[in-house]
């Protein structure tokens, strides 16, 4: 399962590198920390996902449906409190920063759907 998973958290964090280093450039600090915080966010997310699906086995498919939903929910869950705490306790964000890099890694993290497992 992590086979499936590592290349899409690569990515996720090459995203965050990326973003942040544009951010610094078009909004300075504040622009590169609120980058990095919104990348980190949908990466962390993304491993809370992969842990939880991992340690699962599931013998049947309703066990399987069971265990992706229960991830995704957590997933879902993490983002938004992450958010919340991100957006409460930081007074210089530069929201587009944060927020364009957090969907952008949430966009990637869709990807891992189409890494085939060999």
């Amino acid at each position: 399962m992590w086979r499936i998973f590592r290349p899409i958290i690569g990515l996720q964090i090459l995203c965050t590198a990326a973003a942040s280093l544009l951010s610094a450039w078009a909004a300075g600090v504040h622009g590169a920390i609120s980058a990095a915080l919104g990348g980190s966010i949908g990466v962390v997310a993304g491993l809370a996902f992969a842990a939880l699906a991992a340690r699962s086995k599931p013998k049947s498919a309703g066990e399987a449906l069971y265990t992706a939903l229960r991830a995704e929910f957590v997933k879902v869950v993490l983002m938004i409190v992450l958010l919340w705490a991100v957006l409460a306790t930081y007074r210089d964000v530069v929201a587009i920063g944060l927020i364009g890099t957090f969907i952008a890694t949430v966009l990637i993290f869709t990807m891992a759907v189409f890494v085939r497992e060999k």
